[in-house]
């Protein structure tokens, strides 16, 4: 998919979720493992991204395997490696829908500074809405991050993109724990 189609997909995922935003329970709450430390890695995995898809559909782990991810956006959009279960995806979708609503993120990066925001949602004041969880990394376009994570026994993780209609696009894959 090009950049002329993912905007209006964007779009329209972003007025379908915003809505539902503040119903969601969030999502990191089941046991999916640890943030790691350098001094743990004991793999390093390099994930590309393009405009909507990861090079890989699956990445095998080992209970207790600590990886460093190197996650190097290489498509003109943004992109965001979350990792978890489908249900927790869902729910993060709604936020990340929630932060395109209030110009948080846009469809290149971030908008206003999420520390400092204040907004309106669904009758609730947000305060400092931001994307700051353990499990989530945002990249920019032509950028890269990483992220070092520490898998436990947990089964149905994937790691996804939940910039609005991306993980509907197909741009999800799963951990294979082995």
């Amino acid at each position: 998919m090009n950049a002329k189609l993912a905007i209006p997909l964007i779009a329209a995922a972003t007025l379908s979720f915003g809505a539902a935003a503040m119903a969601s329970e969030g999502h990191g709450k089941e046991d999916i493992g640890q943030p790691g430390t350098k001094s743990q890695v004991t793999r390093t995995v390099e994930v590309k991204m393009g405009d909507v898809f990861f090079d890989a559909k699956a990445i095998d782990v080992k209970p207790g395997e600590t990886i460093r991810f190197i996650l190097r956006n290489e498509g003109s959009l943004l992109h965001e490696f979350n990792i978890g279960k489908a249900d927790s995806q869902a729910a993060h979708q709604a936020e990340m829908a929630a932060m395109f609503q209030n110009g948080t993120l846009s469809s290149t990066g971030v908008g206003q500074d999420m520390s400092t925001m204040e907004h309106t949602m669904g009758g609730m004041k947000m305060v400092g809405m931001e994307h700051n969880d353990p499990n989530s990394v945002l990249i920019e376009p032509r950028t890269t991050q990483e992220l070092i994570w520490t898998f436990n026994k947990s089964t149905g993780l994937e790691f996804a993109c939940n910039v609005p209609g991306h993980y509907q696009s197909g741009m999800v894959g799963k951990f294979e724990v082995k």
